[in-house]
């Protein structure tokens, strides 16, 4: 057997650890710092509503509209999104509530150029009575405002847009997931705390990419630690990354922060550690750019050395969790990543929302949602919303803990743990 390599991923206050700061899932009231705003806004509202009763009055039919990255960078993320949904549905006998469920699902693509239609096909050809997934932060935004006026219901299972929840909230708006700004503002405060020296900046240029690197810097200067440089790469487009590459080389940069998904988390990583860059400069990131064992096989040896913060991990020791990650690798013969549990939670929470919904009009489902207490069911551990947005009421792991991902001889597999060192985990 070869040597392991090991990721290691900084937890930190990410899975929820008391005194980190008020940042991730972790914490309750947290402020949600602006972003980039999605372009492609859009117009258009929605059809009439689908049949059936709700939960609380009966038996009967619900549609649902799971809106997904099927196509472009994010195609494996969306894939991960609807493995998900699929398999609570088929362990809980195809049914949210008492009702039996007819999934539509939809391409949002990359951009509001492809996510605004596809959303305004399923309130208006498909006319379903709910919408669940959504990845881009750019498409959320340019679809919250036409969701909202056709009243029907959104429980976003990703984009982290910080203006689609908390201050800017709609009732007929809801979010599983997190916000950009609270993942990146925990390694923000870590590496400021650490005095690692000037850091470089580095993430795509929309939405989302704006708003990891305001909530990192807000942290991290905050904190006395100066920014090197901070460049913003083309969405979708970028294949070579070595001319951002060099500006890093000779930034006079101390380290890295950066915020890639998908595609992007492969090319990124890969070319850095090709470039020479690792060895010198080390590379810290939002979760998602070693998230997910498709991108960590892809990465391989180059994902080694790297500490991300997150919010979630398969290692995680509760019941829900463990029958979570075995179910998910029995149907898919690969272990969840935060996407599914994400989308997972989305189902759980439409579940109990039906279980009291007297109609499956906007309104009523919107009132539903509202009354859903804590969900304590949850593979993260238990959870309740606070202004629409996910929020862990409790600590997991200690500030200083260590999630690491390695590789075997047998290909990447994810070990992980809340620990004072790697070293620790079994």
């Amino acid at each position: 057997m070869s040597h392991a390599r090991i990721t290691r991923r900084r937890l930190l206050g990410a899975m929820g650890a008391a005194g980190a700061l008020a940042a991730l899932p972790a914490c309750r009231k947290t402020s949600e710092p602006s972003g980039g705003q999605g372009g492609g806004q859009g117009s258009g509202s929605g059809g009439g509503s689908g049949g059936g009763q709700g939960g609380g009055q009966g038996s009967g039919k619900i549609k649902v509209g799971v809106l997904v990255p099927l196509s472009g960078v994010y195609a494996t993320v969306g894939n991960e999104l609807k493995r998900s949904w699929e398999l609570w549905l088929e362990r809980h006998g195809g049914k949210l509530g008492k009702l039996e469920v007819e999934t539509v699902v939809a391409d949002e693509g990359e951009t509001p150029q492809t996510g605004v239609p596809a959303v305004q096909k399923l309130l208006q050809s498909d006319k379903v009575d709910a919408i669940v997934g959504v990845i881009s932060s750019a498409i959320a935004l340019g679809v919250k405002d036409i969701v909202a006026d056709a009243k029907k219901l959104l429980i976003i299972a990703n984009a982290g847009a910080g203006k689609i929840t908390g201050a800017a909230k709609s009732p007929y708006i809801w979010r599983t997931s997190f916000t950009n700004a609270q993942i990146a503002s925990v390694m923000g405060k870590h590496l400021a705390g650490q005095n690692s020296g000037p850091v470089y900046l580095i993430a795509p240029d929309y939405a989302a990419g704006a708003e990891v690197i305001q909530g990192f810097k807000a942290t991290f200067e905050a904190g006395g630690g100066k920014v090197a440089g901070e460049t913003k790469t083309p969405f979708g487009k970028t294949q070579d990354y070595q001319p951002f590459l060099t500006g890093i080389q000779s930034s006079g940069a101390k380290a890295t922060f950066c915020f890639f998904a998908g595609a992007e988390a492969i090319a990124f990583v890969k070319q850095y550690s090709e470039f020479g860059l690792s060895k010198s400069i080390p590379l810290y990131g939002s979760g998602f750019l070693t998230e997910g064992s498709a991108v960590l096989a892809a990465q391989g040896d180059a994902a080694a050395g790297i500490e991300t913060t997150l919010h979630y991990s398969t290692e995680l020791d509760n019941p829900a969790n463990k029958e979570f990650v075995a179910a998910f690798t029995a149907k898919y013969s690969t272990p969840p990543a935060v996407y599914a549990v994400q989308m997972w939670d989305t189902a759980g929470v439409l579940n109990r929302a039906l279980a009291t919904a007297t109609a499956l009009d906007g309104d009523s489902l919107a009132k539903a949602m509202a009354s859903v207490a804590t969900i304590d069911d949850s593979p993260r551990g238990p959870w309740s919303f606070d202004n629409h947005l996910s929020a862990r009421p409790r600590a997991s792991c200690p500030p200083g803990s260590t999630l690491t991902s390695s590789a075997c001889s047998t290909g990447w597999r994810s070990e992980r743990c809340c620990s004072s060192s790697p070293s620790a985990c079994r």
